[in-house]
């Protein structure tokens, strides 16, 4: 009896000494895959990697060209305003043209009266000397 008490005890002893039984932690969350299954799943899991990648490179992409959007936009308003700027140069100097004919006219006007005025001095100046040298005779 001793015997087979000592001998249960050495069974029990040598059971909970294997590997089993030794580990410290057992992990429960562990699922066993067929290899084929195994594959698919590997593939869609680098499939899926791909795709993450590929969504992150689309995203910087995508702000690029929001990036290039804007610096385009201001480019265009950029020129936009040099167009206004250059359209109102013109039309200044188009109305500066026009007031510097205008004076050209006016200017050419006073000189015909001036030269009309000179004449008419003359011509009064001529009549005078001619009329004193009646009178002195």
């Amino acid at each position: 009896m001793k015997l087979a008490q000592k001998l249960m005890l050495l069974i029990l002893l040598m059971t909970m000494s294997l590997k089993s039984f030794s580990q410290n932690v057992t992990d429960s969350t562990s699922i066993q895959l067929k290899k084929p299954i195994a594959k698919l799943v590997i593939k869609d899991l680098i499939t899926g990697d791909g795709a993450k990648n590929e969504l992150a490179i689309t995203i910087d992409k995508i702000k690029l060209f929001e990036q290039k959007i804007v610096l385009k936009d201001s480019v265009i308003l950029n020129l936009n305003n040099k167009i206004n700027n250059f359209d109102s140069i013109l039309l200044t100097k188009s109305d500066q043209l026009l007031l510097s004919q205008e004076l050209s006219k006016k200017l050419e006007q006073d000189l015909q009266k001036q030269k009309l005025k000179n004449k008419l001095t003359m011509g009064a100046g001529i009549l005078g000397i001619v009329a004193v040298a009646i009178l002195v005779k």
